[in-house]
Protein backbone atom coordinates (compact mmCIF):
# COMPACT_ATOMS: atom_id res chain seq x y z
CA UNK A 1 0.00 0.00 0.00
CA UNK A 2 0.83 3.68 -0.77
CA UNK A 3 0.93 6.66 1.58
CA UNK A 4 -0.73 10.36 0.69
CA UNK A 5 -0.72 13.35 1.88
CA UNK A 6 -4.29 14.82 1.00
CA UNK A 7 -5.45 18.48 1.50
CA UNK A 8 -9.57 18.84 1.29
CA UNK A 9 -12.43 20.75 2.53
CA UNK A 10 -15.12 19.78 5.08
CA UNK A 11 -18.78 20.74 4.75
CA UNK A 12 -17.97 24.06 6.24
CA UNK A 13 -15.38 25.18 3.92
CA UNK A 14 -12.41 24.84 6.53
CA UNK A 15 -9.00 23.04 5.41
CA UNK A 16 -7.94 19.82 6.56
CA UNK A 17 -4.54 17.90 5.97
CA UNK A 18 -3.76 14.36 6.43
CA UNK A 19 -2.37 11.23 5.71
CA UNK A 20 -4.09 8.03 4.31
CA UNK A 21 -2.97 4.94 3.74
CA UNK A 22 -4.52 2.74 0.06
CA UNK A 23 -2.91 1.24 -2.95
CA UNK A 24 -3.54 4.02 -5.54
CA UNK A 25 -4.71 7.95 -6.15
CA UNK A 26 -8.40 6.72 -7.16
CA UNK A 27 -9.20 4.90 -3.95
CA UNK A 28 -7.38 7.96 -1.83
CA UNK A 29 -10.05 10.14 -3.67
CA UNK A 30 -12.88 7.83 -2.66
CA UNK A 31 -11.68 7.17 1.10
CA UNK A 32 -11.45 10.95 1.53
CA UNK A 33 -14.83 11.40 0.13
CA UNK A 34 -16.30 8.90 2.68
CA UNK A 35 -15.12 11.04 5.22
CA UNK A 36 -17.30 13.68 4.06
CA UNK A 37 -14.57 15.49 3.18
CA UNK A 38 -13.78 17.27 -0.49
CA UNK A 39 -10.07 16.52 -1.48
CA UNK A 40 -8.61 19.87 -3.34
CA UNK A 41 -5.02 17.99 -3.70
CA UNK A 42 -3.56 14.74 -3.35
CA UNK A 43 -0.24 13.76 -3.29
CA UNK A 44 1.56 10.18 -3.03
CA UNK A 45 4.47 10.53 -0.14
CA UNK A 46 7.72 9.32 -1.43
CA UNK A 47 9.36 6.33 0.58
CA UNK A 48 12.78 6.81 -0.19
CA UNK A 49 13.81 9.84 1.89
CA UNK A 50 12.27 10.43 5.03
CA UNK A 51 9.51 12.18 6.58
CA UNK A 52 11.12 15.04 8.40
CA UNK A 53 12.46 16.42 4.79
CA UNK A 54 9.12 15.78 3.26
CA UNK A 55 7.79 18.56 5.81
CA UNK A 56 10.69 20.95 5.26
CA UNK A 57 10.41 20.94 1.58
CA UNK A 58 6.99 22.34 1.28
CA UNK A 59 7.61 24.80 4.56
CA UNK A 60 10.46 26.17 2.33
CA UNK A 61 8.76 25.97 -0.99
CA UNK A 62 6.21 27.96 1.18
CA UNK A 63 8.32 30.47 2.46
CA UNK A 64 10.28 31.46 -0.82
CA UNK A 65 6.98 31.65 -3.26
CA UNK A 66 5.72 34.11 -0.85
CA UNK A 67 8.65 36.33 -1.01
CA UNK A 68 8.20 36.30 -4.96
CA UNK A 69 4.59 37.03 -4.91
CA UNK A 70 5.43 40.18 -2.87
CA UNK A 71 8.06 41.64 -5.48
CA UNK A 72 5.49 40.30 -8.53
CA UNK A 73 3.34 42.54 -6.75
CA UNK A 74 5.49 45.25 -5.75
CA UNK A 75 6.59 45.55 -9.23
CA UNK A 76 2.58 45.61 -10.68
CA UNK A 77 2.55 48.99 -9.22
CA UNK A 78 5.43 49.78 -11.52
CA UNK A 79 4.29 48.30 -14.98
CA UNK A 80 3.52 49.57 -18.08
CA UNK A 81 -0.41 50.39 -17.92
CA UNK A 82 -0.88 48.16 -20.86
CA UNK A 83 0.53 45.07 -19.64
CA UNK A 84 -1.96 44.87 -16.78
CA UNK A 85 -5.28 45.03 -18.78
CA UNK A 86 -7.48 41.92 -19.65
CA UNK A 87 -6.45 38.85 -21.95
CA UNK A 88 -8.53 38.86 -25.02
CA UNK A 89 -10.91 35.64 -25.76
CA UNK A 90 -9.11 34.27 -28.38
CA UNK A 91 -5.56 34.39 -26.53
CA UNK A 92 -7.01 33.04 -23.17
CA UNK A 93 -9.47 30.22 -25.49
CA UNK A 94 -5.74 28.64 -27.10
CA UNK A 95 -4.35 28.57 -23.95
CA UNK A 96 -6.66 26.61 -22.66
CA UNK A 97 -6.71 24.34 -25.12
CA UNK A 98 -3.47 23.98 -25.21
CA UNK A 99 -3.33 23.47 -21.22
CA UNK A 100 -5.96 20.46 -21.75
CA UNK A 101 -3.95 19.03 -24.32
CA UNK A 102 -1.05 18.66 -21.89
CA UNK A 103 -3.13 17.70 -18.68
CA UNK A 104 -4.91 15.04 -21.07
CA UNK A 105 -1.54 13.36 -22.41
CA UNK A 106 -0.52 12.66 -19.06
CA UNK A 107 1.55 15.80 -18.20
CA UNK A 108 1.68 17.03 -14.93
CA UNK A 109 -0.12 20.35 -14.54
CA UNK A 110 2.87 22.71 -13.14
CA UNK A 111 5.09 21.57 -15.88
CA UNK A 112 2.49 21.67 -18.49
CA UNK A 113 1.83 25.92 -17.29
CA UNK A 114 5.80 26.20 -17.15
CA UNK A 115 5.67 24.88 -20.97
CA UNK A 116 3.28 27.18 -22.11
CA UNK A 117 4.83 30.39 -20.06
CA UNK A 118 7.98 29.75 -22.31
CA UNK A 119 5.85 29.94 -25.81
CA UNK A 120 3.47 32.57 -24.54
CA UNK A 121 3.66 35.72 -26.21
CA UNK A 122 1.34 37.95 -25.01
CA UNK A 123 3.13 39.11 -21.77
CA UNK A 124 -0.08 39.78 -19.74
CA UNK A 125 -1.26 35.70 -20.03
CA UNK A 126 3.37 35.13 -19.74
CA UNK A 127 3.11 37.00 -16.15
CA UNK A 128 -0.06 35.74 -15.07
CA UNK A 129 0.99 31.72 -15.92
CA UNK A 130 4.02 32.22 -14.23
CA UNK A 131 1.43 33.77 -11.26
CA UNK A 132 -0.26 30.59 -11.13
CA UNK A 133 2.97 27.89 -11.32
CA UNK A 134 4.28 29.61 -8.20
CA UNK A 135 0.83 29.49 -6.45
CA UNK A 136 1.22 26.05 -6.99
CA UNK A 137 4.62 25.49 -6.08
CA UNK A 138 3.52 26.94 -2.66
CA UNK A 139 0.74 24.39 -2.28
CA UNK A 140 -2.14 25.91 -3.70
CA UNK A 141 -4.62 24.17 -5.47
CA UNK A 142 -4.88 25.29 -9.37
CA UNK A 143 -9.01 26.89 -8.67
CA UNK A 144 -7.12 28.81 -5.76
CA UNK A 145 -4.25 30.09 -7.68
CA UNK A 146 -6.90 31.01 -10.28
CA UNK A 147 -9.02 32.82 -8.44
CA UNK A 148 -6.22 35.76 -7.39
CA UNK A 149 -7.17 36.64 -11.26
CA UNK A 150 -10.94 37.65 -11.79
CA UNK A 151 -9.71 40.07 -14.47
CA UNK A 152 -8.54 36.99 -16.42
CA UNK A 153 -10.06 34.06 -15.04
CA UNK A 154 -13.96 34.40 -14.54
CA UNK A 155 -16.60 32.49 -12.37
CA UNK A 156 -17.38 30.29 -14.63
CA UNK A 157 -13.53 28.74 -15.21
CA UNK A 158 -12.88 28.60 -12.12
CA UNK A 159 -16.00 27.50 -10.72
CA UNK A 160 -15.59 24.49 -13.02
CA UNK A 161 -11.37 24.18 -12.24
CA UNK A 162 -12.59 23.67 -8.71
CA UNK A 163 -15.19 20.49 -9.75
CA UNK A 164 -12.53 18.70 -11.72
CA UNK A 165 -10.27 19.04 -8.96
CA UNK A 166 -13.06 17.98 -6.28
CA UNK A 167 -14.18 15.24 -8.68
CA UNK A 168 -10.56 14.28 -9.30
CA UNK A 169 -11.22 14.70 -13.45
CA UNK A 170 -9.40 17.75 -13.77
CA UNK A 171 -8.24 16.82 -17.30
CA UNK A 172 -12.24 16.03 -18.58
CA UNK A 173 -13.15 19.73 -17.06
CA UNK A 174 -10.41 21.38 -19.10
CA UNK A 175 -11.37 19.86 -21.72
CA UNK A 176 -14.58 20.47 -22.08
CA UNK A 177 -14.12 24.44 -20.69
CA UNK A 178 -11.22 24.19 -23.55
CA UNK A 179 -14.50 23.14 -26.08
CA UNK A 180 -16.75 25.70 -24.63
CA UNK A 181 -14.58 28.61 -24.81
CA UNK A 182 -14.30 27.41 -28.79
CA UNK A 183 -17.77 27.21 -29.09
CA UNK A 184 -18.74 30.47 -27.62
CA UNK A 185 -15.93 32.05 -29.14
CA UNK A 186 -17.28 31.07 -32.74
CA UNK A 187 -20.64 32.19 -31.82
CA UNK A 188 -19.57 35.48 -31.00
CA UNK A 189 -17.25 35.85 -34.16
CA UNK A 190 -20.34 35.05 -35.88
CA UNK A 191 -22.48 37.70 -34.59
CA UNK A 192 -19.34 40.53 -34.76
CA UNK A 193 -18.91 39.59 -38.26
CA UNK A 194 -22.36 39.96 -39.13
CA UNK A 195 -22.69 43.68 -37.50
CA UNK A 196 -19.55 44.61 -39.32
CA UNK A 197 -21.72 45.50 -42.70
CA UNK A 198 -24.00 47.54 -41.29
CA UNK A 199 -21.39 49.72 -39.02
CA UNK A 200 -19.22 49.76 -42.41
CA UNK A 201 -21.71 51.05 -44.15
CA UNK A 202 -23.36 53.68 -41.30
CA UNK A 203 -19.44 54.95 -41.24
CA UNK A 204 -19.06 55.86 -44.88
CA UNK A 205 -22.51 57.27 -44.75
CA UNK A 206 -21.56 59.63 -41.60
CA UNK A 207 -18.09 60.42 -43.76
CA UNK A 208 -20.43 60.98 -46.96
CA UNK A 209 -22.29 63.12 -44.94
CA UNK A 210 -20.15 65.10 -43.23
CA UNK A 211 -17.94 66.15 -46.80
CA UNK A 212 -21.72 67.26 -48.36
CA UNK A 213 -22.56 69.06 -45.19
CA UNK A 214 -18.99 70.74 -44.44
CA UNK A 215 -18.38 71.85 -48.03
CA UNK A 216 -20.84 71.24 -50.91
CA UNK A 217 -24.18 72.12 -49.29
CA UNK A 218 -22.60 75.57 -47.90
CA UNK A 219 -21.52 76.71 -52.06
CA UNK A 220 -24.82 75.81 -52.80
CA UNK A 221 -26.02 78.50 -50.48
CA UNK A 222 -24.17 81.20 -51.50
CA UNK A 223 -25.15 80.15 -55.00
CA UNK A 224 -29.15 80.26 -54.23
CA UNK A 225 -28.78 83.79 -52.69
CA UNK A 226 -26.88 85.36 -55.73
CA UNK A 227 -30.01 83.63 -57.96
CA UNK A 228 -32.59 83.92 -56.02
CA UNK A 229 -31.99 87.94 -55.15
CA UNK A 230 -33.62 89.17 -51.96
CA UNK A 231 -37.27 89.01 -50.79
CA UNK A 232 -37.43 85.33 -52.10
CA UNK A 233 -37.27 82.21 -49.92
CA UNK A 234 -36.43 79.28 -50.33
CA UNK A 235 -38.08 76.44 -50.03
CA UNK A 236 -38.45 74.77 -46.41
CA UNK A 237 -37.32 71.40 -47.16
CA UNK A 238 -34.09 73.20 -48.05
CA UNK A 239 -34.37 75.38 -45.31
CA UNK A 240 -33.79 72.73 -43.37
CA UNK A 241 -31.34 70.80 -45.07
CA UNK A 242 -28.98 74.24 -44.98
CA UNK A 243 -29.69 75.36 -41.01
CA UNK A 244 -28.58 71.76 -40.66
CA UNK A 245 -25.14 72.58 -42.80
CA UNK A 246 -24.94 75.79 -41.35
CA UNK A 247 -25.01 73.88 -37.61
CA UNK A 248 -22.43 71.20 -38.40
CA UNK A 249 -19.80 73.60 -40.38
CA UNK A 250 -19.87 76.84 -38.23
CA UNK A 251 -21.11 75.88 -34.73
CA UNK A 252 -19.09 72.68 -34.76
CA UNK A 253 -18.10 72.83 -31.03
CA UNK A 254 -21.44 73.02 -30.18
CA UNK A 255 -22.97 70.38 -32.67
CA UNK A 256 -19.73 68.16 -30.82
CA UNK A 257 -20.74 68.82 -27.25
CA UNK A 258 -24.88 67.77 -27.85
CA UNK A 259 -23.35 64.98 -29.37
CA UNK A 260 -20.93 64.19 -26.69
CA UNK A 261 -23.52 64.66 -23.89
CA UNK A 262 -26.41 62.81 -25.57
CA UNK A 263 -23.64 60.13 -26.10
CA UNK A 264 -22.65 60.34 -22.18
CA UNK A 265 -26.52 60.35 -21.30
CA UNK A 266 -27.13 57.38 -23.07
CA UNK A 267 -24.67 55.40 -21.00
CA UNK A 268 -25.18 56.47 -17.75
CA UNK A 269 -28.83 55.66 -18.59
CA UNK A 270 -28.05 52.04 -20.08
CA UNK A 271 -25.76 51.54 -16.82
CA UNK A 272 -29.31 51.84 -14.52
CA UNK A 273 -31.25 48.66 -13.65
CA UNK A 274 -34.02 50.10 -15.39
CA UNK A 275 -32.18 51.47 -18.44
CA UNK A 276 -30.22 47.72 -19.11
CA UNK A 277 -33.40 46.35 -19.22
CA UNK A 278 -35.20 48.60 -21.31
CA UNK A 279 -32.08 48.30 -23.76
CA UNK A 280 -31.25 44.69 -24.13
CA UNK A 281 -35.29 44.23 -24.49
CA UNK A 282 -35.29 46.51 -27.01
CA UNK A 283 -32.05 44.52 -28.64
CA UNK A 284 -33.83 41.17 -28.06
CA UNK A 285 -36.99 42.96 -30.32
CA UNK A 286 -35.20 44.24 -33.06
CA UNK A 287 -36.70 43.41 -36.53
CA UNK A 288 -33.83 41.84 -37.82
CA UNK A 289 -30.54 41.46 -35.05
CA UNK A 290 -32.71 40.57 -32.56
CA UNK A 291 -33.26 37.31 -33.75
CA UNK A 292 -29.77 36.93 -34.00
CA UNK A 293 -29.14 37.58 -30.65
CA UNK A 294 -31.85 35.81 -28.88
CA UNK A 295 -30.74 32.61 -30.70
CA UNK A 296 -27.04 33.27 -29.77
CA UNK A 297 -28.09 34.05 -25.69
CA UNK A 298 -29.77 30.87 -25.90
CA UNK A 299 -27.00 28.62 -27.21
CA UNK A 300 -24.89 30.63 -24.81
CA UNK A 301 -27.44 30.27 -21.94
CA UNK A 302 -27.80 26.32 -22.60
CA UNK A 303 -24.47 25.63 -23.67
CA UNK A 304 -23.01 27.16 -20.47
CA UNK A 305 -25.33 25.51 -17.76
CA UNK A 306 -25.01 22.66 -19.32
CA UNK A 307 -20.94 22.18 -19.50
CA UNK A 308 -21.35 23.57 -15.18
CA UNK A 309 -24.07 21.02 -14.45
CA UNK A 310 -22.24 17.88 -16.53
CA UNK A 311 -18.70 18.93 -15.06
CA UNK A 312 -20.16 18.40 -11.46
CA UNK A 313 -20.67 22.06 -10.56
CA UNK A 314 -24.31 22.21 -8.45
CA UNK A 315 -27.28 23.17 -10.07
CA UNK A 316 -27.63 26.12 -7.71
CA UNK A 317 -23.85 27.33 -8.12
CA UNK A 318 -24.49 26.77 -11.44
CA UNK A 319 -27.22 28.57 -12.41
CA UNK A 320 -25.76 31.89 -10.29
CA UNK A 321 -22.65 31.61 -12.37
CA UNK A 322 -24.93 31.92 -15.58
CA UNK A 323 -26.93 34.34 -14.71
CA UNK A 324 -23.90 36.39 -13.92
CA UNK A 325 -22.58 35.64 -17.73
CA UNK A 326 -25.42 35.65 -19.65
CA UNK A 327 -24.53 39.57 -21.12
CA UNK A 328 -28.15 40.15 -21.00
CA UNK A 329 -30.59 41.52 -18.34
CA UNK A 330 -33.47 39.77 -19.89
CA UNK A 331 -32.51 36.96 -20.03
CA UNK A 332 -30.65 37.22 -16.25
CA UNK A 333 -34.00 37.78 -14.72
CA UNK A 334 -35.61 34.90 -16.45
CA UNK A 335 -32.17 32.64 -15.15
CA UNK A 336 -32.80 34.22 -11.80
CA UNK A 337 -36.52 32.78 -11.51
CA UNK A 338 -35.06 29.42 -12.62
CA UNK A 339 -32.83 29.91 -9.59
CA UNK A 340 -35.49 30.38 -7.09
CA UNK A 341 -37.64 27.96 -8.62
CA UNK A 342 -35.18 25.25 -8.63
CA UNK A 343 -34.23 26.68 -5.01
CA UNK A 344 -37.95 26.09 -3.93
CA UNK A 345 -37.88 22.18 -5.30
CA UNK A 346 -39.84 23.08 -8.29
CA UNK A 347 -39.02 22.04 -12.18
CA UNK A 348 -36.72 24.61 -14.33
CA UNK A 349 -39.13 24.52 -17.27
CA UNK A 350 -41.74 26.68 -15.39
CA UNK A 351 -40.16 30.17 -15.30
CA UNK A 352 -38.83 29.47 -18.62
CA UNK A 353 -41.97 29.22 -20.47
CA UNK A 354 -43.27 32.70 -18.00
CA UNK A 355 -40.47 34.50 -19.45
CA UNK A 356 -41.40 34.33 -22.98
CA UNK A 357 -37.63 34.48 -24.32
CA UNK A 358 -37.08 30.61 -25.26
CA UNK A 359 -38.89 29.23 -27.80
CA UNK A 360 -41.66 25.92 -27.18
CA UNK A 361 -38.70 23.45 -28.35
CA UNK A 362 -36.22 24.90 -26.10
CA UNK A 363 -38.67 24.36 -22.88
CA UNK A 364 -39.39 21.09 -24.42
CA UNK A 365 -36.40 20.23 -24.57
CA UNK A 366 -35.29 20.77 -21.31
CA UNK A 367 -38.51 19.01 -19.54
CA UNK A 368 -37.52 15.71 -20.99
CA UNK A 369 -34.10 16.18 -20.22
CA UNK A 370 -35.29 17.00 -16.57
CA UNK A 371 -37.80 14.04 -16.35
CA UNK A 372 -35.19 11.67 -17.68
CA UNK A 373 -32.14 12.84 -15.79
CA UNK A 374 -30.20 13.69 -18.49
CA UNK A 375 -30.56 17.37 -18.52
CA UNK A 376 -26.73 18.21 -19.07
CA UNK A 377 -26.82 16.17 -22.72
CA UNK A 378 -30.30 18.00 -23.77
CA UNK A 379 -29.08 21.01 -22.97
CA UNK A 380 -25.85 20.40 -25.42
CA UNK A 381 -28.13 19.27 -27.79
CA UNK A 382 -29.94 22.61 -27.25
CA UNK A 383 -27.03 24.77 -27.64
CA UNK A 384 -25.15 22.25 -30.57
CA UNK A 385 -29.00 23.17 -32.70
CA UNK A 386 -29.02 26.91 -32.09
CA UNK A 387 -25.21 27.23 -33.06
CA UNK A 388 -26.40 26.16 -36.27
CA UNK A 389 -29.47 28.18 -35.91
CA UNK A 390 -27.42 30.94 -35.29
CA UNK A 391 -25.38 30.68 -38.43
CA UNK A 392 -28.74 30.21 -40.63
CA UNK A 393 -30.08 33.64 -39.30
CA UNK A 394 -26.53 35.82 -39.38
CA UNK A 395 -26.58 34.58 -43.17
CA UNK A 396 -30.09 35.33 -43.37
CA UNK A 397 -29.89 38.84 -41.49
CA UNK A 398 -26.07 39.62 -43.96
CA UNK A 399 -28.15 39.17 -47.30
CA UNK A 400 -31.02 41.16 -46.05
CA UNK A 401 -29.24 43.65 -44.57
CA UNK A 402 -27.24 44.36 -47.53
CA UNK A 403 -30.61 46.08 -49.33
CA UNK A 404 -31.59 47.73 -46.64
CA UNK A 405 -28.46 49.80 -45.79
CA UNK A 406 -27.77 50.56 -49.34
CA UNK A 407 -31.59 51.71 -49.92
CA UNK A 408 -30.58 53.84 -46.50
CA UNK A 409 -27.79 55.33 -47.80
CA UNK A 410 -29.54 56.00 -50.91
CA UNK A 411 -32.70 57.77 -49.70
CA UNK A 412 -29.59 60.27 -46.94
CA UNK A 413 -27.81 61.45 -49.90
CA UNK A 414 -30.79 61.41 -52.24
CA UNK A 415 -32.72 63.60 -50.05
CA UNK A 416 -29.54 65.88 -49.80
CA UNK A 417 -29.60 66.04 -53.71
CA UNK A 418 -33.02 66.90 -53.92
CA UNK A 419 -33.02 69.32 -51.15
CA UNK A 420 -30.30 71.16 -53.35
CA UNK A 421 -31.84 71.27 -56.42
CA UNK A 422 -35.45 72.20 -55.45
CA UNK A 423 -34.22 76.06 -55.90
CA UNK A 424 -32.80 75.45 -59.00
CA UNK A 425 -36.12 73.96 -60.12
CA UNK A 426 -37.66 76.95 -58.90
CA UNK A 427 -35.21 79.34 -60.84
CA UNK A 428 -35.92 77.63 -63.94
CA UNK A 429 -39.28 77.98 -63.40
CA UNK A 430 -39.21 81.51 -62.74
CA UNK A 431 -37.12 82.17 -65.93
CA UNK A 432 -39.35 80.34 -68.41
CA UNK A 433 -42.36 82.56 -66.84
CA UNK A 434 -40.36 85.77 -67.53
CA UNK A 435 -39.02 84.66 -70.91
CA UNK A 436 -42.33 83.31 -72.38
CA UNK A 437 -44.20 86.89 -70.89
CA UNK A 438 -41.18 88.46 -72.48
CA UNK A 439 -42.27 86.95 -75.87
CA UNK A 440 -45.85 87.82 -75.82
Amino acid sequence: MAKFSYLALDSRGKETKGTIEVDNQAQAINRIKEMGLHPTRIVEIDKTKPKQDKGSKPAEAKGRPQKKNLNLNLNLNIRIPFLSGKVKTKVLTAFTRQLATLVDAGLPLLRGLRVLERQERNLTLKKVINDLAVSIEAGSTFSEALAQHPKIFNRLFINMVRAGELGGVLEVVLNRLAEFMEKAQKIKGKVIAAMFYPSAVITVATVILGVLMVYVVPKFKSIFKDLLGPGKELPKFTQIVLGISDAIANHFVITASCVAAFVIMFNIFVRTKAGRKMFDRFKLNMPVVGQVLKKAAIARFTRTLGTLVSSGVPILQALTIVKETSGNAIVADAIAAVHESVKEGETITAPLELSGIFPPMVISMVDVGEQTGALPEMLMKIADTYDDEVDNAVSAMTSLLEPIMIVFLAVIVGSIVIALFLPLISIIDQLSDSGGSGEE
